[in-house]
C-alpha cells in the first residue's frame, strides 16, 4: 500500500494546459497502465476509463543474432479492455542485425488477440538511433492505419535531445521514472518536440513535483496490480489530467 500511496505527491502539480489538437490514440481512455512480466488480473478494471499496455515480448540482438522471449506470465483484464501490445528491444551490437528480424518478432506481437496498438519500448544508444529510425519507419509501413504505432522516450529525448522528431510514430511517451545518468527533466517544462506532448509515464513508487498537465498517462506499477492500488493511482491521476 505504501508504494501506491506515494502517487499522492502528485498534488503539487502545476499547470501547464497544453492539448494535442488531436488525439493521437482515439481507441484508447486517457489513462493507461503498463502490466510488466509478472502475473496480472486486472479484470476489476473499467474499461472506458482505463487501458492495458502490456509487455507481449522481449527482442533480444546480441552480436547480430535476434532471439524472442515471449510473455510468461498471465494476463487477464475486464472484456471490451482496449490493449497495447509492448515490445522491449534489448540490444548488445546491432551492426550485423537483421532489421526483417527484428520488424518481423515485433509484429508478431500486434496478432495478439484484443491488441488496438503497438508500443516500442527501446532505450537506443546514440549509436542505435539510425537503426531504430529505419525500424520505426519500417513498422509504419506495414502495420494497419488503424493501428497507432507508439514509442518510449528517455526524458532527455523530449528535451534537450530532439532526435526523435520526425519519427513515424503517433506518440513518444516521456518515461519521467528510472531516469539514470544524464537523464534530466526540469519540473515546470515542458518538452519540445510536438510528439513528446500527448502523453507522459510515471512510476507509483517514484513521487513528482510538477509535470504538464492535459495528458494521456501511463502508469508503471513495481508489482502486480491490485484493485486498490490501480484505484488509488487512477484517482489521483484524475486530479491534474
Amino acid at each position: 500500500m505504501k508504494t501506491a500511496l506515494v502517487i499522492l505527491a502528485f498534488t503539487a502539480l502545476a499547470a501547464l494546459a497544453y492539448r494535442p489538437q488531436h488525439d493521437p490514440l482515439p481507441q484508447f481512455p486517457r489513462t493507461i497502465v503498463w502490466a510488466w512480466e509478472r502475473p496480472e488480473k486486472l479484470d476489476f478494471i473499467d474499461p472506458h476509463e482505463v487501458g492495458v499496455a502490456f509487455l507481449a515480448r522481449t527482442v533480444y540482438i546480441r552480436g547480430g543474432v535476434v532471439t524472442v522471449r515471449p510473455r510468461l506470465q498471465p494476463l487477464v483484464v475486464a472484456p471490451g479492455t482496449a490493449l497495447m501490445a509492448v515490445v522491449r528491444i534489448e540490444s548488445q551490437g546491432i551492426e550485423s542485425a537483421s532489421r526483417a528480424d527484428v520488424e518481423h518478432a515485433i509484429i508478431e506481437a500486434t496478432e495478439l488477440r484484443g491488441v488496438r496498438a503497438l508500443q516500442i519500448d527501446y532505450d537506443a544508444r546514440a549509436s542505435e538511433r539510425d537503426f531504430y529510425r529505419a525500424l520505426l519507419v519500417d513498422l509504419h509501413r506495414v502495420l494497419p492505419s488503424s493501428m497507432p504505432l507508439s514509442m518510449t522516450a528517455l526524458a532527455s529525448w523530449c528535451e534537450s535531445d530532439n532526435w526523435i522528431s520526425g519519427l513515424p510514430v503517433s506518440e513518444a511517451v516521456p518515461m519521467l521514472f528510472r531516469m539514470g545518468a544524464g537523464e534530466a527533466y526540469h519540473p515546470g517544462d515542458d518538452f519540445r518536440p510536438g510528439v513528446c506532448r500527448s502523453s507522459v509515464g510515471i512510476s507509483t513508487d517514484e513521487p513528482l513535483v510538477e509535470v504538464p498537465r492535459g495528458r494521456r498517462v501511463y502508469i508503471f506499477h513495481p508489482r502486480s496490480w491490485s484493485a486498490t492500488e490501480l484505484r488509488a493511482a487512477v484517482q489521483e491521476v484524475r486530479r491534474w489530467q
